[in-house]
């Protein structure tokens, strides 16, 4: 997960006023040391973290508590919109005007940052939303940039432009005549191993040329603190319209560069959450601060069930759920569907209610391995077994085991996560969006 340990220390937080019989101000007090501990432990300048925890006392104290909720819901909700405020208040997005041909991203930042790699990452996040992309190399300086570009293109099946020439203005006037082809262009610039008069001087140059409709400066999280001189340098001598936070799942100072770039006015439009081409998220600080504190990202769930399933799909789904349809053949789409979204931990942080339940990472591992053997056991069933598996008694159990080469158990497991699966269906009624509203308020009891 996305800073792991701060999740866990402000999840404990607010555990703590769960747990408490009433809201005074020995509970206040220890809860605002209990976020500073989390927060300076995730690296957040030391300064900001006392203004926010300032703000948060100052708000808890003073404030009256709003009709309909409890002294301990208000103080949740405090900490919470604090928190949002903190790493940057409001989503903002890239949103691509259409009726530019192409909408052009420049991306800009030190070497080590990953903008290779984000361009790639990018370019798969505007073509799964149908969106015709290119590449574009403009990074003269590291050996074997270009290639490098190439590949993370090829990749993502995307095509990109590159040249052996030197002057990156040149290159772009060599594939000029291309660009009006494609809706979005990324455009990847050189780096420097600092930020220094060359290298500043060539990025006002570049963009010059380019004017880019987003220039969005790459960072990688694990500087930490250090986050804040560079978005404000680049900010400044470039006019940078965003961030990109990169290596957020693989440091724990991601919480200083994400901070540190909100003070900056440079919003983080985008976090890196692994290596894969697929571990592109827009920032959305509300989310992000949802899932640090085990209340769920329900925007970001529906995101993604949208790119995991085509609407062809969920609307032949559907129409089987509105007949009272649904076979085994259909639950095994589903959980290949989400297999799609990610690793499963991921998933469950973006549900409400979900990450609290503190499931070991091994049983998840676990769980994503049945997939793969419930495969084996279905094609070991009858056309019958598959429509119909309420039929499935335990000596058609025995048999399908057999067949399949699996113990028996994990033929009772998918029986049994079928019918889970069904009572959750018939809840939802074939929308999504009223299952999530219900599981939020945890009116959802399988089993």
């Amino acid at each position: 997960m996305v800073l792991e340990k701060l999740g866990e220390s402000l999840k404990g937080t607010l555990a703590k006023i769960a747990k408490a019989m009433f809201v005074d101000e020995k509970l206040i007090n220890e809860l605002i040391k209990d976020i500073q501990r989390a927060l300076l432990q995730a690296d957040v300048n030391v300064k900001l973290v006392f203004e926010l925890t300032k703000k948060i006392k100052d708000r808890i104290t003073n404030e009256q508590t709003p009709p309909g909720l409890t002294k301990k819901e208000h103080l949740i909700n405090v900490v919470y919109e604090e928190l949002v405020q903190f790493v940057g208040g409001e989503k903002t997005t890239v949103v691509v005007d259409q009726t530019k041909k192409p909408f052009r991203i420049m991306l800009v930042g030190l070497f080590g940052s990953g903008k290779t790699t984000t361009a790639g990452k990018l370019a798969k996040y505007f073509s799964k939303r149908g969106m015709k992309v290119a590449l574009l190399g403009l990074d003269v300086h590291r050996p074997a940039a270009m290639q490098q570009l190439q590949q993370v293109a090829k990749q993502v099946n995307i095509p990109a432009f590159i040249a052996t020439e030197k002057d990156p203005l040149k290159i772009y006037a060599q594939h000029e005549k291309e660009f009006s082809k494609f809706d979005v262009l990324i455009v990847d610039t050189a780096g420097r191993d600092a930020l220094s008069k060359d290298l500043i001087d060539e990025i006002t140059r570049v963009g010059q040329k380019v004017q880019p409709d987003e220039a969005l400066l790459v960072i990688s999280a694990d500087i930490g603190q250090a986050a804040q001189t560079q978005a404000q340098a680049f900010h400044d001598s470039c006019g940078v319209t965003g961030v990109i936070v990169t290596k957020m799942d693989g440091t724990a100072k991601g919480g200083g560069a994400l901070t540190a770039c909100a003070v900056t006015g440079a919003p983080v439009k985008f976090i890196g959450v692994g290596e894969k081409v697929d571990d592109l998220e827009a920032f959305n600080p509300k989310g992000f601060i949802g899932r640090l504190l085990g209340m769920g990202d329900l925007e970001a769930l529906l995101e993604k069930a949208k790119e995991a399933v085509t609407e062809e799909e969920a609307k032949d789904l559907e129409k089987k759920l509105v007949k009272g349809e649904f076979t085994l053949i259909d639950l095994y789409q589903q959980m290949e569907a989400m297999s799609k979204m990610g690793p499963l931990g991921k998933v469950m942080e973006m549900i409400p209610g979900m990450s609290q339940l503190k499931m070991p990472k091994e049983a998840l591992r676990a769980q994503e391995g049945k997939l793969k053997k419930w495969k084996f056991a279905m094609d070991s069933m009858t056309k019958s077994e598959l429509e119909d598996p309420e039929i499935i008694d335990s000596s058609r159990m025995e048999r399908i085991a057999k067949g399949s080469g699996l113990p028996a158990s994990e033929i009772r497991d998918l029986v049994k996560q079928y019918r889970q699966s069904k009572k959750l269906i018939k809840m939802m009624k074939g929308n999504p969006e009223q299952m999530m509203k219900k599981l939020q308020k945890g009116g959802l009891k399988l089993g």
